[in-house]
């Protein structure tokens, strides 16, 4: 039986000790729409001298998260209000992976097709021009003996 190494965390839960070379980084953080308006609403209700600097202190937040926010709540934008997923775009399913696949031979197929049909006229109008030649040139000339 192995055992789990755990620490105390500040926050007091007790959980899985990180290790690596980012264990000791912080994190982003990330607000979700409705804290957004809710800040952006008490904001605009605070006109006490000194009152809307204890909320950012209170938060942890910059006036320009504010100013962001507000601007965004302004537009009506909720959508926007929501954080955005950072790092690679989800992967594709396999389905999706082998439509773009044959889309791609699809195209290169067109593409070989219409130099074919191109070769083929061409072919076609140099056997028409060498049946003429020939024909022509048979009654020109006196026969061989």
């Amino acid at each position: 039986m192995t055992l789990s190494v755990v620490d105390l965390r500040d926050d007091g839960v007790v959980g899985k000790k990180k290790e690596g070379p980012r264990a000791g980084r912080a994190k982003r953080r990330t607000f979700t729409p409705e804290y957004k308006l809710a800040i952006v609403a008490e904001w605009e209700q605070l006109t006490e001298p000194g009152a809307r600097g204890a909320l950012l202190r209170r938060e942890g937040l910059y006036h320009s998260h504010i100013q962001d926010w507000k601007r965004l709540a302004d537009a009506g934008s909720l959508n926007a209000l929501a954080a955005r997923p950072s790092g690679p775009k989800p992967s594709k399913s396999e389905a999706d992976r082998q439509v773009e696949k044959l889309e791609r031979e699809k195209a290169a197929l067109a593409e070989e097709l219409e130099k074919t049909k191109k070769a083929l006229a061409i072919m076609g109008k140099a056997h028409e021009l060498l049946t003429l030649l020939v024909e022509g040139s048979d009654s020109a000339t006196p026969p061989r003996r």
